[in-house]
């Protein structure tokens, strides 16, 4: 495996996503490549939390949730406001997806790769505009 914390390392990461096994296998990647992960399995506790003063600089967001919410876009908008970037994970396929609202989102489909991943999360923090 590539060595990802040129990246990642130092970073705040939120992780939604309600399957417990795949939130926790992305939680010790990110967090072995240096970074600090907050894991959420539920649309309406990252809601909060955002909304709550927590403060992220990337993240991955499975689509289809279970709960109220059913899905991620609600955070996905409100991460859009707050300028932070965004991955969406997905077992989706493109043609069903409600994140097309979102063109400028990586989409990595499940089952995914470790390397499709960090990948996508590192395009995502390249383009994000540095701040002054």
């Amino acid at each position: 495996m590539a060595d990802y914390r040129a990246f990642i390392a130092g970073k705040r990461c939120l992780v939604l996503d309600d399957e417990l096994l795949i939130a926790l296998d992305i939680q010790q990647m990110l967090e072995t490549a240096g970074a600090s992960v907050t894991c959420i399995g539920d649309a309406a506790q990252a809601l909060e939390a955002l909304r709550g003063g927590a403060q992220f600089d990337v993240a991955v967001l499975d689509i289809k949730l279970s709960g109220a919410a059913r899905d991620s876009m609600g955070v996905a908008a409100l991460l859009t406001e707050q300028d932070t970037p965004f991955v969406f994970l997905t077992g989706l396929r493109a043609g069903d997806l409600p994140a097309q609202s979102f063109p400028d989102a990586p989409v990595v489909e499940k089952p995914y790769q470790i390397e499709t991943l960090m990948d996508a999360l590192r395009k995502v923090l390249a383009e994000k505009p540095r701040s002054a």
